[in-house]
């Protein structure tokens, strides 16, 4: 009878019960224990868990197969997991190390040979531009971004014998064109530098030239990267749509590629207009060099104007909320009732106004000669001071006229009901006076006469003197011409009798 012996969890056990063993059990942990190690010795992998998966959609995928590596720029960075068919595609599932991450948004993949004469594909990946955001992982390449591998066969497919015949015609015409001399007709459309020489030699001749022309491309091509960060990769997702579009309406792209070619076709219908143009094209290129020189020149300048443009740009929505109401003003404003009825009236006017118009230059020319009368006769007339001995005022002319009207409004004042009048007193006397002949304007009757005047006491002298002869009266010379009068010269007294001083 075999004794049995029990015992607690936290027991120690006996001596004698470690040592022994049991068979069966230690064979399963020895099998077990091998069987991890032989995974992990050749898979190398920890089940239940995976590192970066990425996939790859690609038009085909029979070249490539499970455990295929995947290359960065030939360095092992991971290897193909799986390889599905979806529609017309296959998707391959791959795992990426650390030392191929981190990968980008515009990441690339291609399935090459790694032999010349094909077999043992790889997947050879293009990480990215790092200005592109990087992607986590389960994410998938677009066809867009993939490619697959010319094989030999297929080249051999598409260099049938048509195809052969259209190379070898292309080719002896390709010979023919750059050997033929021109004729004297294509040499004088052509530009004077490479007249007399055939294709291969201006073609030989344009090397001189393409120094100049190598540094516009690089110019070219440094625009070409924008100014601002991101330019091109934006530029690059916009032709990404581009294409995209293109391959969805493929029934489109199948009409614009037959009407180019009509479009071609009219083309070379005016080859001799076309030869013409291009012939231009040299000095075309030269002004456009120039042109867009001193537009780069204006470049600053125009980027400064459109900044200090954008403040104002973001005042307008609020400056035409502010013009509403006055726009409401100025339509009530033109009404009928307002300047609407003015403009009638100035409408129905106008035809009495230009009436008017057609008169006004003999009339300015009237005005103007009676302004140079004023100016130069007249008013140096009426600014003189007058000397008459003890009598003189000391003022000027036009204000004594003035002085003398206000002593005749007073003089006729009346104290009765009969209004103004004017007195004047007759004298009579012994003293004779007479003087020079005279002649009344607008007469011929009465030229040359004297006249007479008694007074009671003795003349002292005559202001003004009367002239020897009488002043010519002229009256189609304009007054402006006429020499100005001398009021306090020579003539300004005369004789008591007043005969001619």
């Amino acid at each position: 009878m075999s004794r049995v012996r029990w015992w607690r969890r936290y027991d120690q056990l006996p001596v004698v019960e470690l040592q022994k063993s049991n068979p069966v059990r230690f064979g399963i942990v020895v099998l077990v224990v091998t069987a991890i190690v032989v995974y992990f010795g050749f898979t190398k992998h920890i089940p239940f868990k995976h590192g970066f998966r990425l996939k790859g959609v690609f038009s085909t995928a029979v070249n490539i197969s499970p455990k295929s590596p995947v290359r960065v720029a030939g360095v092992l960075v991971g290897t193909v997991s799986s390889i599905e068919r979806v529609g017309n595609t296959g998707v391959v599932t791959m795992e990426i190390t650390k030392g191929g991450l981190p990968i980008h948004r515009d990441a690339t993949l291609k399935i090459r040979a790694r032999i010349l004469l094909e077999g043992n594909w790889f997947v050879d990946l293009q990480p990215g531009t790092p200005s592109s955001p990087t992607v986590s992982s389960g994410y998938t390449i677009p066809i867009t971004q993939t490619a697959d591998p010319v094989q030999l066969d297929q080249i051999l497919d598409a260099l049938n014998t048509e195809t052969r015949s259209n190379l070898q015609t292309l080719l002896a015409e390709f010979g023919s064109a750059l050997t033929r001399k021109p004729t004297p007709a294509q040499d004088a459309e052509q530009n004077p530098a490479v007249r007399g020489l055939n294709a291969a030699q201006a073609l030989k001749k344009s090397y001189f030239d393409a120094p100049a022309g190598l540094k516009g491309g690089a110019i070219v091509n440094q625009a070409i990267g924008g100014v601002e960060q991101h330019d091109l990769s934006k530029m690059i997702a916009g032709i990404e749509k581009f294409s995209a579009a293109l391959n969805v309406h493929e029934q489109q792209l199948g009409e614009l590629v037959g009407n180019f070619n009509t479009f071609l076709g009219s083309l070379a219908a005016q080859s001799r207009s076309l030869s013409s143009a291009v012939a231009l094209l040299p000095s075309t290129l030269q002004n456009a060099g120039r042109a867009f020189t001193n537009f780069n020149a204006a470049s600053p300048a125009i980027r400064k104007f459109s900044l200090d443009l954008i403040p104002g740009v973001e005042q307008t929505p609020s400056t035409i909320a502010a013009a509403f109401p006055w726009i409401e003003q100025t339509q009530a404003s033109l009404a009928p009732s307002e300047l609407g009825g003015v403009a009638k009236g100035l409408r129905e006017a106008a035809p009495t106004i230009a009436g008017l118009i057609v008169p006004q230059p003999a009339f300015f020319k009237q005005t103007d000669l009676f302004s140079k009368c004023l100016s130069r006769i007249f008013y140096p007339a009426g600014n003189t001071k007058l000397q008459d001995g003890s009598s003189t005022s000391g003022v000027e002319a036009y204000k004594e006229f003035w002085y003398s009207m206000a002593g005749l409004a007073g003089v006729g004042q009346s104290f009765d009901g009969n209004g103004q009048l004017t007195r004047f007193m007759v004298e009579t006397g012994n003293q004779t006076l007479r003087s020079a002949p005279a002649t009344a304007v607008g007469t011929t009757s009465q030229k040359g006469l004297r006249l007479l005047a008694h007074t009671s006491q003795l003349p002292l002298g005559t202001r003004p003197a009367f002239p020897a002869s009488e002043p010519p009266y002229r009256p189609l010379v304009p007054c402006y011409t006429q020499t100005p009068q001398n009021i306090n010269g020579p003539l300004a007294q005369g004789p008591a009798d007043g005969s001619e001083p």
